[in-house]
């Protein structure tokens, strides 16, 4: 028989709702206004860990087609707007990536997102536990570095160690068969802290996790008193992951260096390489403002509100039933 009723009961679909207006308030008593940008773009995204959907628009003056990707996030249009001069802003939205459905994956999910000018990101934390305690009605988050989180659960400083240590532990842990003869140091790196380190943070309470490997914020600018770390952070409760921020890379050159770099990995991993977003990187050229920004994934924190096991107990429909 086909599964025509929602993923989600009506009266959760309600409760969303009324979740979704506390954000909005949130950021009205703050005066943080909200945008709307396109889900479409003639640009993808370089990360090798990010899968894009793929369409053809054809029309007047594209008869031939013009390839476009459904967005992974706002972010690249949210910042040329901030780079005209938007001030702070904010966003929900649908975004799409093409990779598994789970109990808490969807391809399809809705992301809050939004951008402060004049904060750098211990300042963007705060707002956002102060954002996490009024929906969840928790404990205030604690704060520990990546580094710290890192070495008190395996041993190591996740900076410095060899390759061949990281290989070593993973196989320890039960992993041999990924790590065994994986080359790449953040690979092993990424696959110890998720499987590892994130069980046994923000299990009380909120944990933000900030400082992460430079090799591991694309998007985040490098910290002058210790270029092995840049000014990323991420928020985790409850084995779920919630968000993801940094304190902004502006320097159009750089970026541009990095996403050439994520090209040649692509390569050397038999990816298909991706165009590089010429807009953003010229927004990024005619000057954006010192600013941090973060995506929070609405529909895991409205998981944890309501006390739903699986994201698609808080969707409308699900992926299998689209």
């Amino acid at each position: 028989m086909t599964k025509w009723e929602p993923s989600a009961t009506i009266a959760t679909l309600k409760q969303r709702a009324q979740i979704v207006a506390q954000v909005r308030a949130f950021f009205e008593t703050r005066g943080v206004w909200e945008v709307d940008t396109p889900t479409l773009s003639a640009a993808g995204v370089s990360d090798v860990h990010l899968h894009t959907f793929a369409t053809t628009f054809y029309g007047p003056g594209f008869a031939h087609g013009l390839p476009m990707h459904l967005q992974t996030s706002p972010e690249y249009p949210m910042k040329r707007l901030i780079s005209a001069g938007s001030g702070a802003i904010y966003q929900i939205c649908k975004v799409f990536r093409n990779e598994e459905a789970s109990r808490r994956h969807n391809p399809e999910f809705t992301m809050l997102e939004w951008y402060r000018p004049g904060f750098d990101a211990f300042a963007l934390m705060k707002e956002l536990d102060e954002l996490v305690i009024e929906l969840l009605e928790c404990k205030p988050a604690e704060y520990v570095s990546y580094q710290r989180a890192f070495s008190s659960i395996l041993g190591v400083c996740p900076l410095d160690a060899e390759l061949s240590v990281l290989r070593t532990i993973a196989c320890e842990r039960g992993y041999r068969e990924i790590a065994e003869h994986e080359q790449d140091r953040d690979t092993l790196l990424q696959l110890l802290f998720c499987m590892e380190v994130e069980p046994n943070i923000g299990q009380e309470r909120p944990c933000f996790v900030y400082d992460f490997p430079a090799s591991q914020a694309a998007l985040a600018r490098v910290n002058l008193d210790d270029p092995r770390v840049a000014s990323r952070f991420e928020l985790y409760y409850q084995n779920l992951e919630l968000a993801n921020g940094f304190h902004e890379l502006t320097d159009a050159k750089e970026q541009r260096a990095r996403f050439e770099q994520d090209n040649k990995t692509r390569q050397t991993l038999g990816l298909p390489t991706v165009d590089v977003d010429e807009r953003f990187l010229a927004a990024l050229s005619a000057g954006m403002p010192d600013c941090a920004g973060v995506a929070v994934g609405l529909d895991r924190v409205i998981m944890l509100a309501l006390n739903k096991a699986s994201i698609q107990d808080v969707l409308s429909f699900d992926i299998s039933r689209a």
